[in-house]
């Protein structure tokens, strides 16, 4: 196994022992030997390994962990296998908030050198730390998911997810480098500058949110660019739930293939999960996290294959590492062998959050499954909003989504018609009937970042998704 070496917490370039031999590794280089040629036992022998150090490191370093492990009797020589990860307690959103702003760090600040953080807009902010170990380990992890897309050094790749606070941006960048190719940093925002960039520079490969490339496409048919203008040829996208009729709308319009990334914050960020050519899962780095899919409601594993809660285990974090992390997002994994070769676990894209449901008479409803109802329309558009509110003491939904052509050039009969279709299919597939509001193109408020899909007048709370 190749191990970096670190003089004093630093890395040295990408320097690797291999037994007695050390190497230099540079550019595309990097990726040839990693863990696309691992087997499952090998990929086991890393993660039993890490995760025995891993949870001696925070009951060693972090207070929040030594106190959970000490209130349920667990020492961390109780972990001798992976299947002894049931044994370890959950860690959940809500105790990071409850720590904040660093009681979950596991090094002094003086070893951290960043730092990022949520948006906080449904609560406190949750804060990560970053070791400069943790930002190297990371940039690895992202080459590694880009080379599977397919993105060489010889791509030129726009990032237009947000610099800042939110890992996006400097997440996938970071990546991006260290694969060799070139990253222009425009961040999100200012639409019409970003088309006249990839135009201009040549971009090859847009990274951003999905909702953000429908915006820029719309923006791009408005200025009388063609995307046969430019030489975009695929693109990156994440931070929000994306159903597959979003991806083949995207794929139509820009005429490239559309690739997910999977990461979270406090997991990491971007590169957690990525999927590769073939795009029939997202293959997670398994030598840096241990998944788990979990029944929501019992807290029990379920079987593979089955759909459920995704919780990770970091196995390599210094800054803030994290046991048992329930993610709230539903997936389910897939242990076999992907048609690329690789061995690494494959998540199924993101079905929606657990958190994000919406509950209305009764009956469990998740945006993306709306999302699904409303693109199988040609004459509808993906920009839409869901308003939950209560009435006469009765719950109800109200489906706001753009035409894809002027009300004006349809009648009334039409209209309604189209309400009608909608409402049908939305009772077949949910089993409830909803209002349906058919608005003109640009009357919903379009995002630059993550979209902002539910307003729940019954808690006057907005959810992002």
């Amino acid at each position: 196994m190749k191990e970096k070496i670190y003089d004093k917490g630093n890395i040295v370039n990408n320097i690797y022992q291999i037994g007695s031999a050390t190497i230099f590794i540079k550019g595309d280089e990097l990726m040839n030997d990693l863990e696309e040629n691992l087997s499952r036992e090998k990929i086991a022998y890393i993660q039993e390994e890490r995760l025995i150090k891993t949870v001696k490191y925070v009951y060693e370093n972090v207070p929040f962990y030594k106190r959970k492990f000490d209130e349920i009797g667990l020492i961390p020589e109780d972990i001798r296998s992976l299947e002894d990860v049931k044994l370890l307690p959950f860690t959940t959103k809500q105790d990071l908030r409850e720590n904040y702003p660093y009681g979950m760090f596991a090094v002094p600040m003086d070893r951290i050198v960043r730092i990022h953080a949520s948006s906080g807009t449904t609560g406190t902010q949750t804060i990560v730390g970053y070791t400069q170990k943790d930002i190297d380990v990371w940039a690895d992890i992202l080459a590694a998911t880009l080379k599977r897309y397919g993105v060489t050094s010889k791509d030129m790749v726009q990032v237009a997810y947000g610099y800042g606070l939110f890992t996006g941006g400097l997440g996938i960048h970071y990546g991006i480098e260290r694969l060799g190719a070139s990253v222009i940093p425009i961040s999100g925002g200012n639409t019409e500058k970003q088309i006249l960039t990839m135009r201009n520079f040549g971009v090859t490969v847009l990274a951003c949110t999905p909702s953000y490339a429908l915006h820029i496409y719309d923006t791009m048919v408005k200025m009388g660019i063609n995307p046969d203008e430019l030489k975009l040829r695929m693109g990156v996208f994440g931070a929000e739930p994306w159903s597959d009729e979003m991806r083949q709308d995207i794929q139509n319009k820009f005429k490239f293939k559309a690739y997910d990334i999977y990461g979270l914050s406090e997991v990491m960020g971007p590169g957690v999960a990525g999927e590769c050519t073939f795009q029939q899962g997202l293959h997670i780095n398994e030598e840096y996290f241990l998944p788990e899919i979990i029944n929501p409601k019992t807290l029990k594993n379920v079987q593979d294959g089955e759909t459920g809660e995704l919780v990770f285990t970091t196995l390599t974090k210094e800054g803030i590492p994290l046991i048992r992390y329930r993610t709230r997002d539903l997936s389910e994994l897939n242990y076999g062998r992907c048609q690329c070769g690789c061995n690494l676990v494959r998540m199924k894209r993101i079905y929606g959050r657990s958190d994000d449901m919406m509950i209305i008479r009764g009956v469990n409803i998740y945006p993306i499954q709306v999302e699904k109802i409303l693109l199988s329309f040609k004459e509808l558009s993906p920009n839409y909003t869901l308003t939950v509110d209560r009435k006469n003491n009765l719950d109800e939904l109200i489906v706001s989504v753009e035409l894809n052509r002027s009300k004006e050039y349809c009648s009334k009969e039409q209209l309604d018609a189209l309400k009608k279709r909608v409402n049908n299919k939305m009772h077949n597939i949910l089993q409830i009937y909803c209002t349906i509001n058919l608005v003109n193109a640009d009357s919903i408020v379009k995002s630059e970042g993550k979209a902002h899909r539910v307003l729940d007048k019954r808690n006057y709370d907005m959810v992002n998704i």
